[in-house]
Parts: C-alpha cells; structure tokens; sequence
C-alpha cells in the first residue's frame, strides 16, 4: 500500500525548497540522508535526536522511505515485489570522545578524565524490504569494554482508511522500552542527548528511566490516525544478556510479559506544535538472588504523562518539553526472607523533568534543564555508601544542567555541558555516609564531548 498523501506531500516540498539550517543526522547516523536523499532539516528540528513533524512520520512509516536504486527479484511474477534491496548498504559509523571535570575529586581518580571513545558504535538503518525497516546499534563503550547490542527498533508499518481518513498502523521488535517512542520527551531520547558516563549520578530512577534498557524484547502494535493520534500497546519479556544458567534466579528476569501504553496527541496545523500524551507499563520483577515462587515478585508500576512544543521562524528554532513518572513499588519480594533488601513493603517514586533547546542560529544551540526525582524513604533500598550512597535512605535529588553545541559539519557536534545540584541521594550536604561527607554540589560535573558520524 502506498504512502499516505501526508507522507507524500512533505517529500515532494522537501525535495523542490532549498534547506539553509545545517543539522545532524537520525540517530547520529549519516544512513537515512543517503538513502532518502533528504536534507537533514527535513527530518530534524536543531540537530540530532530532535525529529520534525516528517522526522516522526519517517520513523513510524517503519524507516522504508527510499530514492536509492534497487535490486529486484527478476523471477517475481507476483505483483507484489518479494525483493527491493537497496543498491547501497544502510551501514554507518559513529564515536564519541569526551572529557569530565568533577567538582570535587571522587577517591582514588584524578579530577579531569577523558574517554576515548566513549562510545563506538556501527550502525544498520533503512529499509530492508517493502514496509519493513530498521534502525540496529552495536556498540562499544569503555567502560565495559565489550562491544555489545545496543538500541534496536525493527518495523513492519503501512497505510490503511478509516471513516475515511488516513490510518497508518505498524509493528515493532525492540530492545529498550520507549526507543521506539518519535518525541523527545521519555528517557531514551529526552534532555540532554548526551551525558557523562564518569560523572556521578542518583541512585533512585524510575523502572522506564534506563532500568530495562537491551535486556528485554518488546513487540507492539502501533496506529496513527489521521495524523493527530496516536495510540500504541506493547508486550515485553526478558532477553537478557551475557552468560546464564537455563534457568535464571540470579538476574532480575522479568515474570510473564509487562504490558506498556502509549498514548498521544498532536495538532495537525498552525504555526506552534503541541503534543500531549500518557504512557505507562505494569512489570513484575524477583529480588535478586530469590527463586521466582509467587511470594517473591516485585510489581512496579509507572504512570506517566508528558507533552512537547516546538516552533520555528526562519533559521531559529524552539523545543520545549517536560514529562512527570509515577512509579508504585510493591515489594513483596525485596521486604521478605531472612535477608531483606527493602525496608518498606511498598514504596513511591516521582521524576519531573522540564527542558528546552533554542537555536538562534544555523550551526549552534543552547540548551538547559531541570530534573527532580523525590521518593518514600527506605535505608534498605537506598543504603548508605562512599559517593554513591544515601546516608538518610532519602532517594531525593534535584538539579539543573545547561549545555551550548557547535555543529561545524552536518554530521559532527561539539558541546560543553554543565551539570549542578541542590540536592543528591536525599540531602544537600554529608548524604552519603554521615557528618564530613560528600555534599551535592561536591558532583557539579563539566563534561565536553566531540561527537561525529559517517
């Protein structure tokens, strides 16, 4: 089925108006400007991972819209094509070298350090058949370093009507819950798009913040009609990965399937963007080191709302974006036997997140944020240690961060980050391990990073 006239009519004015505002690529790679051959500002909305109102469809129309010759199966008689490979492979590369400054020296490590790379990754992106495409990472980082399986999102999508107006349904197979999200809002692709793996960070997140990133396999149905709404359910089940017995009790292997929702809505004209949305997922987890019996599962369940607006005049450009989680914890697996790893049978967690990135000019941006997350307080959960730790069981942090990037190519980005708190790990000073300590601000962190992509 062919592409929706809205899919259509944005290609035909991309191709037929000149771009002015340089941008970086889809998911730093240079893979989907070859095969569209589109200008990234066509997809982008001030760089890299920002997408535009055509940015999102491209994504949700499964990553298949092409103007690469391909190869067909010469032998097919069926009037649908059984083979459409394109003449150049979807194949990139990208790396990033950094630097993190840290406020206060951390024990036994110098105040500056560098990592080189910090990240190395090769990349698959586009179309692989008719309505089915790709975006596949396999990355190295320094820290592990191991090169392993990183961000992965495989659809199937295509077009229908409905009461006579435009649906495009689709499936997709992931690895980390909400990768296949289109705004920049949930956590894989929200404020700031890029962070230091050195510098210090909270102990309390939310499940969806990260906590089942490339160790779960999501498949899920998705519908966007008449290109105002959005709807999507998802089903996930553990994949673990790394070594592991045939049967796992040492890991935190998810029970059954976690159901995940998304939901949103977007104005379809004007001159300001809006989207407003929901999201949710209901996931049962053992406590580590427990035999999975009935007593032992934990049940977290996050509830969440977000929303995005993004206007534009000429060469500039604004993002604004913020989402709130609500997770309830219940602990019936951490808070029994003989040794407890909770304090409390259940608990709570709130993140809010408020960002916005302006672009006042073609090849820079600044960008600024605050972050807050506040919690039940439980000395088991959250326990006391060196830098890390929480000397109250408090999971309260809060700060702000701030960071200027310089794009000198289109696919390359300079950018000078600063990250402060008032609070860290339940106090704003000694909250690790008692009077003497380390205090918030001790973790402000400076980090500069060169980020580039072929």
């Amino acid at each position: 089925m062919m592409l929706s006239f809205a899919v259509t009519a944005v290609t035909a004015l991309a191709l037929s108006q000149p771009v002015s505002r340089p941008q970086l690529l889809l998911r730093y790679t240079p893979t989907f400007a070859r095969q569209t051959k589109l200008s990234c500002a066509v997809c982008h909305l001030g760089g890299f991972p920002q997408l535009s109102r055509f940015g999102r469809l491209f994504k949700l129309n499964g990553y298949t819209l092409s103007h690469l010759e391909s190869i067909p199966d010469q032998s097919d008689t069926l009037s649908r094509p059984s083979l459409a490979l394109a003449a150049i492979p979807g194949l990139s590369t990208m790396a990033i070298v950094s630097a993190t400054s840290v406020a206060k020296t951390l024990p036994g490590t110098p105040q500056t350090r560098a990592e080189f790379p910090q990240l190395f990754s090769l990349l698959f992106g586009g179309e692989i058949a008719p309505h089915l495409g790709a975006l596949a990472e396999i990355s190295y980082s320094d820290l592990t370093a191991k090169l392993s399986i990183d961000n992965t999102d495989i659809r199937f999508a295509s077009h229908t009507q409905l009461l006579q107006k435009d649906l495009l349904y689709g499936v997709t197979l992931h690895n980390n819950p909400a990768v296949q999200d289109v705004w920049n809002t949930l956590p894989v692709w929200s404020y700031p798009f890029n962070s230091s793996p050195l510098a210090p960070r909270p102990a309390a997140g939310t499940l969806l913040d990260g906590g089942l990133a490339q160790s779960v396999l999501g498949l899920g149905a998705y519908g966007w009609y008449d290109n105002m709404l959005y709807a999507e359910f998802t089903a996930y089940t553990s994949a673990p990965q790394g070594s592991r017995g045939l049967i796992d009790s040492t890991s935190r292997t998810m029970r059954d399937v976690s159901p995940y929702w998304r939901v949103a809505v977007q104005n379809k004209n004007g001159p300001y963007y809006l989207m407003a949305g929901t999201y949710g997922m209901v996931t049962q987890l053992p406590r580590v080191g427990n035999s999975q019996s009935a007593s032992n599962w934990d049940t977290f369940v996050d509830i969440g709302a977000d929303a995005q607006l993004e206007h534009s005049i000429g060469t500039s450009y604004f993002v604004a974006r913020t989402s709130y989680t609500h997770e309830h914890q219940d602990l019936a697996g951490s808070n029994t036997g003989p040794v407890r790893t909770a304090s409390n049978a259940s608990n709570t967690l709130d993140s809010w997140k408020l960002n916005l990135t302006y672009g006042p000019a073609s090849d820079w941006s600044f960008g600024a944020g605050y972050f807050a997350t506040s919690g039940s307080t439980d000395a088991l959960r959250y326990p006391s240690a060196i830098v890390t730790g929480s000397r109250t069981g408090d999971p309260g942090s809060n700060g702000e961060v701030a960071e200027v990037t310089v794009n000198p190519w289109l696919n390359a980005r300079v950018g000078l980050q600063y990250v402060m708190y008032q609070r860290f790990n339940g106090s704003a000073t000694s909250y690790d391990v008692g009077a003497g300590g380390r205090s918030a601000k001790d973790n402000n962190s400076l980090f500069l990073y060169f980020w580039f992509a072929y």
